[in-house]
């Protein structure tokens, strides 16, 4: 799967997202839309990575998908 379909099939994935990520808010998740770096922003603000952490963790939970 890729960020696009991600973006397209964002309604159904944000809830195996939200259970990966619990901290990250309603609002925080409809505002992401399923786009990439606001994702990665959240990681990296609502858990304290390092944005090169928070891109690997996104981008291993897109290919569990």
């Amino acid at each position: 799967m890729n960020w696009d379909q991600v973006e397209g099939k964002w309604r159904e994935l944000k809830g195996k997202a939200q259970a990966k990520w619990g901290d990250i808010t309603d609002d925080e998740w409809h505002s992401t839309e399923g786009r990439r770096e606001q994702l990665v922003g959240l990681v990296q603000e609502k858990y304290g990575r390092a944005k090169e952490v928070a891109e690997r963790e996104v981008d291993e939970w897109l290919r569990t998908l």
